[in-house]
């Protein structure tokens, strides 16, 4: 076991680990680690990300929660680069994001081409896995179903704070019918208060990020496309993010002009509106 700098990666992986402990054994981490031979802070910076489990440690865990070698496979192969300053996963790894999300402080946002993932309705984000073209049909149900669920965050009594910059770009994108794209105006009119529209003269050159910020983690820069997901935690990287959330600050509209902005939007003919729909977390 090696001690190393957590990421958001190591955090969400870690914390499997302690879901498949707790479901699958009636043993407490202190427990588990008297079982193992370890020391107790063993489980415990594991089960938390913030030591290293070797191929050993992690064979003796799983074992001893009755997982089988193919198990055993598929967790290594997605703890091996865990611990690295950037993190690519594949775009259907859908845990490390919701992990990310539900333990952000803080979260702020970019979205240029498309409603970000928080304030979809359900019919906006069916439609856009639909005109994507990338899901099969028979997936698509529950992917709506997850990308739903993950707002209950905005619903907590300890929600992060959030701020969503959406490029009006974004809204003049045609996403399903009249009907849904009224009902995806009316959900943002709702939720202006955390919104700044980016005026659709103003030209951004960012094709879209999210930083999330936690009370005792570094901070995580997210992006992704349609064939991966990017999660980083070089200093680098986070400072460069912060500048574009510097910049989107000073040429957005504040608060009182987004709402009146998202106002126009409710009502008005969708003729005019471009037919397009990006896949956005």
């Amino acid at each position: 076991m090696t001690v190393i700098t957590a990421t958001v990666c190591s955090r969400a992986l870690g914390d499997e680990l302690r879901r498949i402990r707790e479901t699958c054994t009636d043993l407490g981490g202190a427990q588990m680690a008297m079982r193992l031979g370890w020391h107790p802070s063993k489980v415990t910076n594991i089960e938390k990300g913030k030591a290293r489990a070797s191929e050993i440690d992690l064979v003796q865990f799983l074992t001893m929660c009755g997982k089988d070698i193919d198990y055993f496979e598929n967790f290594r192969s997605r703890y091996k680069n865990a611990f690295e300053e950037y993190v690519v996963r594949v775009h259907d790894d859908l845990r490390t994001l919701a992990f990310a999300e539900s333990t952000a402080k803080t979260i702020t946002s970019y979205s240029p081409s498309g409603v970000p993932g928080l304030l979809q309705t359900p019919e906006y984000a069916d439609a856009l896995y639909r005109l994507g073209g990338f899901v099969a049909e028979e997936r698509i149900a529950n992917l709506v179903r997850f990308r739903i669920d993950r707002q209950a965050i905005l619903r907590r009594h300890n929600r992060p704070s959030c701020l969503f910059y959406i490029h009006e770009a974004a809204l003049r994108l045609r996403v399903g019918d009249d009907s849904i794209m009224e009902d995806q105006y009316a959900r943002l009119l709702f939720d202006a208060h955390v919104i700044r529209i980016v005026p659709a003269h103003v030209v951004v050159p960012s094709s879209g990020c999210v930083l999330w910020e936690y009370q005792k983690a570094y901070p995580v820069a997210f992006g992704e496309t349609d064939l991966a997901k990017l999660f980083v935690q070089d200093p680098g990287a986070i400072a460069r993010t912060r500048l574009l959330f510097g910049h989107l600050d000073e040429v957005a509209l504040d608060a009182g002009q987004s709402r009146s902005k998202l106002a126009e939007y409710v009502g008005q003919p969708r003729g005019e509106l471009d037919v397009s729909g990006p896949h956005l977390a």
